[in-house]
């Protein structure tokens, strides 16, 4: 009995002492290489595996060593004659991308070439992927990793592809900025812009001006809520901060060894309010306003007098040599001209110079300044309001506003960084789900995000060249913590990455769901607080055979969705979706996706109004715009009404600084009795309600048009809904004039530039 019991026990020890390592992962690298080769076979990778490196990547080599001690205990030797069992990271001058690179992984060794160490660098972070994901928490305990074998050659599709991060609004800690930029470079993200300066405070050490650390760099309190909540609510509590310069240098040189160039952003001559506060004579009246306490756009702003320009060149005198990158970002955005206006110096200047305008003396302000900053060997990028009155010579154009500031720019000759609202701000909502953390507004999906075409068509192939590339933006008025801003920009800023780096992006979005749901997996490992609706159901109404239908949909393809017609919340038993459900009446559906029993992520809600208008032929004019809109004309008479907070999804359509018509032929004469929609209404994002709206409609009976125009109540709320109510009458034809609210006055956020029209669903009863 006893030798029996040894026996096993030996058994048991050899099964342990032999057992066989885990099998590969199948990597999935993101972003997409241009191009890649996966096969059957597998490297053994342990710590008796050599490093033979090239000395131009010796620094490239010591990066990887150090990030296998820290996540595996252990770094591999250097032994430059080894052939077989080993890394080499060789010099290959015939790669010509400075960034690209090739990535061989056969049975006996993993070769890195390259020309530059950008490209090694690269050619790590695509290695890294190879790795299990349990490396990266230091979770992994086996000896022995199996990588799977493959071939990679690989480019970046453009040479600047940015994150950027406000740091005024609200602040964090050094340690977080360089988990930020460790995680952008591991996306192959190779430019980080931090916005170090707005009215809400000032965050960098100037020590020739200690009031801006004393005094600007802190707010009395903070706007809590929304913005356009009524009444706006505070906290009572002094908030601030400020990077020393230390503190600078090292964030630079981190990122530096990461290959990510810091581009600080010193705004100018707008966003100036927190440093006005400290100086008031840097203003044009002279008067101390507070350091900003709430959101938005102010009117005290740089005053082109000569000590303000002495004071920002003084300023950048300390700025400058802590950023060794090319770029020096001045801002230039959102400058209400209301103060130079009024002023007698600023009008006299004006005269002075032969300037045409306030926008004449703005290009003036950035020239000057633009000028000064070449002299000091950069270069100024603006955000795309620079081109008013006139571009500084040598200026890159950072267009946000949609793309017409981009073509504009690309067109003359400049250098342009594509980063629209509609598609790069990360500080929109990214679900529909009302339970999402509140946000600024908008409505950007990680769909919309992948799906961004970043050169605009209007481009020629020469103009094309101008385009260096695309960002990603994160305002933070609504993100106070560093978990909150991981969940905005994590996965968008992967989708970002994708159109920044793959040359050939990959158009199928599934596809690429499918892959970031494995990349979740390294985002866990490194306590990554991202978004995860992968498992969200969309759903539309369509038309089959003359009746509506719903539609429902799910990007991860081998799961189950189940659904409800009576508002309850989808089981295990509930209906299993498998084709089209017919939309014969009003209801509340509802939707899950479930693998096997369990269900995953949240419900999806659509409720239908089938209302007398569903169905009916529509025209529009103007279309809406392409940055928002919605399900197109067919969307304002659906049945479903667009969400309360999220004016960019897919049933608000926006129209910018346009009257809109619309006109409804309904299937028969039909007797209506009401005619009603509604209004988005959100100032500080540019959106105003109409001051008027108009019906006309015919009286089937008589052959009469009656017409009716209804004035709209000035009012804070967000949603401006609005009914007309008429004596019942028989009619097929309705047609509704909805004029645009105008400019968009002195003093507002956006002012003299068009306001947006936001119109949701048109219901006839």
């Amino acid at each position: 009995m006893r030798s029996n019991i040894f026996f096993k026990f030996i058994i048991f020890l050899c099964l342990i002492g032999c057992s066989k390592p885990q099998p590969p992962i199948d990597p999935y690298i993101l972003p997409t290489p241009s191009f890649d080769s996966v096969n059957q076979k597998t490297f053994v990778f342990n710590k008796n595996v050599s490093l033979r490196v090239d000395g131009s990547f010796n620094s490239i080599a010591k990066f990887f060593n150090a990030y296998l001690k820290d996540k595996l205990g252990y770094s591999l030797t250097v032994n430059n004659s080894a052939d077989r069992n080993v890394i080499y990271f060789q010099y290959d001058e015939t790669i010509k991308n400075e960034e690209g690179y090739e990535l061989t992984i056969d049975p006996e060794k993993i070769t890195i070439k390259a020309s530059h160490k950008k490209g090694a660098f690269y050619a790590f972070q695509s290695l890294r992927q190879f790795f299990p994901p349990t490396v990266e928490n230091k979770t992994f305990t086996e000896k022995t990793i199996l990588l799977s074998c493959a071939y990679i050659d690989d480019a970046p599709r453009f040479p600047y592809r940015g994150m950027h991060l406000d740091v005024s609004r609200h602040m964090f800690s050094v340690d977080f900025i360089k988990k930020y930029i460790d995680l952008m470079s591991q996306l192959k993200m190779n430019t980080f812009h931090w916005h170090l300066t707005d009215d809400q405070g000032w965050r960098i050490e100037i020590k020739k001006y200690p009031k801006l650390q004393e005094v600007a760099a802190f707010r009395d309190e903070t706007l809590i809520g929304h913005y356009n909540d009524s009444p706006q609510k505070f906290d009572g509590k002094r908030y601030g901060g400020f990077y020393t310069q230390k503190e600078v240098r090292e964030i630079v040189a981190y990122a530096a060894e990461r290959y990510v160039t810091v581009i600080p952003e010193i705004e100018m001559p707008g966003h100036s309010q927190a440093a006005i506060a400290a100086y008031p004579n840097l203003g044009c009246t002279g008067k101390k306003p507070n350091v900003a306490k709430k959101w938005g756009v102010f009117e005290d702003i740089y005053c082109p007098k000569e000590e303000t320009f002495t004071f920002l060149e003084n300023v950048l005198d300390e700025v400058i040599p802590l950023f060794p990158g090319k770029y020096i970002h001045i801002g230039g955005d959102e400058a209400p001209k209301t103060r130079w206006k009024s002023c007698e110096y600023c009008q006299k200047l004006i005269k002075e110079k032969k300037l045409k305008d306030v926008h004449g003396l703005q290009s003036y302000f950035i020239a000057r300044m633009e000028k000064y900053i070449n002299n000091k060997g950069k270069q100024i990028i603006g955000w795309d309001e620079i081109l008013d009155g006139g571009l500084a010579p040598n200026a890159t154009v950072m267009s946000w506003q949609g793309m017409n500031g981009a073509i504009e720019a690309a067109k003359a000759g400049h250098d342009v960084i594509i980063t629209p609202t509609s598609h790069a701000y990360f500080d929109y909502y990214q679900s529909d789900n009302e339970d999402e953390p509140l946000a600024i507004g908008g409505y950007l999906p990680l769909e919309k995000v992948y799906n961004f075409n970043p050169i605009p068509k209007e481009l020629t192939k020469e103009e094309e060249k101008y385009v260096l590339g695309v960002q990603g933006n994160l305002w933070t008025e609504y993100i106070s913590t560093p978990e909150k801003a991981e969940y905005m920009v994590f996965p968008r800023l992967i989708a970002m990455a994708e159109i920044a780096w793959s040359t050939s992006p990959d158009s199928n979005y599934n596809h690429f769901a499918s892959r970031l749901s494995e990349f979740h997996k390294r985002l866990d490992a490194q306590n990554v607080n991202y978004a995860n609706h992968l498992y969200e159901i969309e759903g539309e109404i369509t038309t089959q055979n003359n009746q509506l239908v719903f539609d429902l949909q799910t990007v991860i393809d081998d799961k189950t969705i189940r659904y409800t017609t009576d508002a309850s919340s989808p089981t295990i038993t509930s209906v299993a979706y498998t084709s089209s459900i017919p939309a014969k009446n009003s209801m509340i559906l509802k939707a899950a996706v479930f693998d096997g029993t369990k269900k995953l992520g949240r419900d999806f809600t659509l409720e239908f109004n089938k209302h007398k208008a569903v169905g009916a032929t529509i025209t529009l004019q103007p279309n809406a715009s392409k940055v928002y809109p919605g399900s197109g004309k067919a969307g304002l008479i659906n049945g479903i009404s667009g969400s309360n907070t999220r004016y960019g999804d897919k049933e608000w359509l926006g129209f910018w600084g346009k009257d809109v018509t619309i006109k409804i032929k309904l299937k028969k004469p039909t007797k209506i009795s009401s005619i009603s929609t509604r209004f988005y209404n959100a100032n500080g994002q540019w959106i105003y309600a109409p001051k008027e709206i108009g019906i006309s409609y015919v009286n089937e009976e008589d052959g009469r048009t009656l017409h009716q125009i209804n004035q709209i109540k000035n009012t804070d709320a967000t949603l401006i809904p609005h009914t007309f109510q008429i004596e019942e009458v028989t009619t097929q034809h309705i047609e509704i004039h909805i004029p645009n609210h105008g400019m968009i006055p002195d003093g507002m956020q956006g002012a003299g530039n068009k306001a947006w029209t936001f119109l949701d669903e048109i219901v006839v009863k």
